[in-house]
Order: structure tokens, then sequence, then C-alpha cells
């Protein structure tokens, strides 16, 4: 997948088109909402990824992201266990099974809508039980752990990057205990400097490690998701 393009994934799929960008919508003030509602509306309803998410079916723009870096690394082989944290909507879920992965487990605190072909089950992956208990459903280690949590951001940078890596950090120490060797871990981070403090065991740990911004993530977000590859076992 490459972005906004046109064309089709390996899937066969309709990829974002730049027909789509043609069309600009804009609404008329509301009373009912402020400001920035209106400016998240109007982005949504002019934003190529939303309508081909709606097109294909997928529950959220974020399913382009993952096509995309799978694309480019190669992260979904046939037959992989996932396990993808922080699950809902379930748009990365969709993904993985559409891509051939044998077992598909999310988990989220909030309620995810079934999926055919994946396992969705509500609780708090930091949860003590947790990695023994996903690693049943899947009957064995992951061959790859995702993670496209964020925290509600509050507007202060510093505050913002400070969250998400707090996550993501939770998500690594998941991984690391999940992961089957050679396996592969993929979370969303936000650019600062404070994501080298992961960057270091991480490398220990995984044969490649990678920063990559998908096209399908929006040029004014400070997003980027890190990518590790050829985990080793302790």
């Amino acid at each position: 997948m490459t972005g906004p393009k046109g064309g089709r994934d390996r899937q066969g799929a309709a990829k974002p088109g730049q027909a789509a960008r043609t069309l600009t919508v804009s609404l008329r003030k509301s009373h009912g909402k402020t400001t920035a509602q209106q400016r998240w509306l109007e982005r949504q309803l002019n934003d190529p990824y939303v309508a081909a998410a709606r097109a294909q079916g997928l529950r959220s723009r974020a399913a382009f992201k993952l096509m995309e870096l799978d694309d480019r690394f190669k992260l979904l082989r046939r037959q992989a266990r996932v396990i993808d944290l922080g699950a809902a909507p379930g748009g990365w879920a969709q993904v993985c099974v559409q891509r051939g992965a044998s077992r598909v487990v999310g988990v989220d605190l909030l309620p995810i809508e079934p999926i055919a072909g994946a396992t969705l089950i509500q609780g708090d992956f930091t949860d003590d039980a947790m990695p023994a208990r996903l690693a049943a459903l899947m009957g064995g280690p992951a061959d790859l752990v995702l993670s496209d949590m964020a925290p509600n951001t509050t507007g202060h940078s510093a505050t913002d990057h400070i969250r998400i890596m707090g996550l993501a950090e939770l998500a690594l120490a998941f991984a690391l205990e999940s992961l089957a060797p050679g396996g592969c871990f993929v979370a969303k981070v936000f650019q600062g400097g404070s994501e080298k403090q992961m960057l270091a065991p991480m490398k220990q740990r995984f044969a490649t490690v990678k920063h990559a911004k998908p096209p399908a993530s929006r040029k004014e977000s400070s997003e980027l998701y890190v990518v590790a590859q050829g985990f080793r076992s302790a």
C-alpha cells in the first residue's frame, strides 16, 4: 500500500484515490459544536482514507496504516499468530485476518464488535495473567505484537508525548513476554526525545529497529511507528 494514489493493495482492495480529494466539503458553522469539533468533522468528511475505509467495510482509517507498514516490512506472514493491544474498534485486527494470519487475538478495555476470524476480549493487557491467557487463546507465543494505542491528547505536547511513550513501553514489556523467537513488534509513538529510552532495550532484543510514518498517517500528526523485527529471546 502506498497511500492515496489510486490502484489496489496486495489483497485487491481499492486504495484511497486522488479523486476523493477533489470533493471538498465545507460545513456551516454550527452553534452546537466547538471550533475544534467543526474542524475535526470537516477533516473527516474530506479525508480519502475515511471514505475508503467506509467503502471497504473497515472499522477505521487506521487500517490503512497497518496495510502500508505490512507492505513495507512484511510483518504479516501467512499463518502468523498476532496479538493486537488496544484493538478497538478493530481495524488492525481486520487487516490481520484479511492478510492471512492464522490466529488474531485483540484485547481492549472497551468492548469490540465481533470480527470473523479474530478473538476479541475485553480486558487490561497489563494484568499479570494476560500474557498467559492470550498465549492459550493463540495456541502458543505470538509472531507479531501490535499496539496502535494512544491516550486522549491534552493539547500539551510534552505531556502527550510522555503519556503515549508510557503506553508504548508497557506494550513493549508485554511483547518481550509474549513473542516467539524471530517475532516482530510494532507500536505507535510520538516524535520527541524520550523515545530513545525505549530504543536501547529494543535494540538489545531485536535484530532491527526502525521508525516509519506510513502515508495514511496525517502529515500534521506527530505520530510515528517503531517497527522491531527479529526478536531474540533472553
